[in-house]
């Protein structure tokens, strides 16, 4: 049994070496990850509207001997292997942030409450209810649910730089751009007070 036991770090260590190459970066539980998808109308709607590279976050966790990515993406809030997401992005670049120490607290329960997420379709219209997820809903609800910290600043629609996408962002609505609605984009979670970049091979 020890030996077994052994043989799943030594082989999990390898994994997480393997994945980041130079091993500059050391997963741990609750950090968030950030990358750029492959180019699609949505996501390049996302980075020009937010003048951010940053498309798409999700939360990194070990179950047992294997880390994951827990992400709201086009099949609904899903466990993605970790290799797998890297790989994914453009040019498997991503950037990591961690919460700063006085919230490590948290993240058991903000881990524990993004489980309860899972199975929830995905939100191509970016709303802030409990039905349907995308990406950066699914990081900052989690978190605000278990802590009552906002992980980043709610920005009205209207206020982004969405007028080179609104013939894209019309066909997605049916009808007219939803200025004053609320949403919570992947850079302005970067831009929390609670975290610290850990880890960018941008």
């Amino acid at each position: 049994m020890k030996v077994r036991i052994l043989l799943g770090i030594i082989l999990l260590a390898g994994i997480v070496y393997y994945l980041l190459g130079n091993g500059e970066y050391t997963p741990k539980s609750g950090d968030l990850i950030f990358q750029s998808p492959p180019h699609s109308a949505l996501v390049d709607a996302i980075e020009g509207a937010t003048e951010s590279r940053y498309s798409h976050t999700g939360i990194v966790i070990q179950l047992k001997n294997k880390w994951i990515v827990r992400e709201a993406f086009h099949d609904g809030v899903c466990d993605t292997p970790l290799q797998e997401f890297v790989n994914r992005g453009r040019d498997s670049n991503i950037s990591v942030f961690r919460v700063k120490k006085q919230y490590e607290k948290y993240l058991p329960l903000f881990i524990e409450k993004s489980a309860s997420y899972l199975g929830r379709p995905y939100d191509i219209h970016y709303l802030l209810d409990n039905e349907h997820l995308y990406c950066s809903e699914l990081v900052y609800k989690s978190f605000k649910d278990v802590s009552g910290i906002e992980l980043g600043k709610l920005q009205r629609f209207g206020d982004l730089k969405w007028g080179k996408y609104k013939a894209f962002i019309e066909k997605v609505e049916g009808g007219t751009i939803p200025t004053d609605r609320l949403v919570i984009t992947p850079v302005a979670i970067t831009r929390a007070k609670q975290l610290k970049q850990v880890y960018s091979s941008y």
